[in-house]
């Protein structure tokens, strides 16, 4: 107890809670969160996808957007190699994190001696709204 006085003589114990008067708001939510608060969610993601764009579809800059596995099957399963066959799918691995700040997934795809011959695209699966109507380089996309 005697410590307890002896810091509160000295002003080194803080007030309650209760007691202490908080002041006006001096800035705005956007000041005090930064400017990127303020940028428009859509325009932002726009400009990303311009930048991806920069990039081959399908490279871990550019992934594929795609609705969880589920998506990344569907759109394997659209894909046509240059004689019109469905390219055979290995396994998935990890491929990094991606053009969205996602972690990619990576499924190589083997068309055999038809164009585009080995390739392994990566996927982004945290796009459920998003379906993907451009093919991969080298691929044709069955429209169904």
């Amino acid at each position: 107890m005697r410590i307890l006085l002896l810091l509160a003589a000295a002003g080194l114990l803080a007030a309650p809670a209760a007691a202490q008067k908080l002041g006006a708001r001096t800035a705005s939510p956007d000041q005090l969160l930064g400017e990127e608060a303020a940028a428009d969610p859509l325009a932002e993601a726009d400009q990303i996808a311009a930048a991806a764009a920069a990039h081959p579809l399908g490279a871990v800059e550019n992934p594929i957007r795609v609705g969880g596995p589920e998506g990344a099957r569907a759109y394997i399963a659209r894909l046509r190699c240059a004689d019109g066959s469905r390219p055979q799918v290995g396994a998935r691995s990890s491929g990094g994190v991606g053009a969205y700040g996602a972690i990619t997934e990576r499924y190589p795809l083997d068309c055999g001696a038809a164009a585009p011959g080995r390739v392994t695209l990566a996927f982004d699966f945290y796009h459920e709204e998003h379906v993907e109507r451009q093919p991969a380089p080298g691929f044709t996309l069955d429209p169904r």
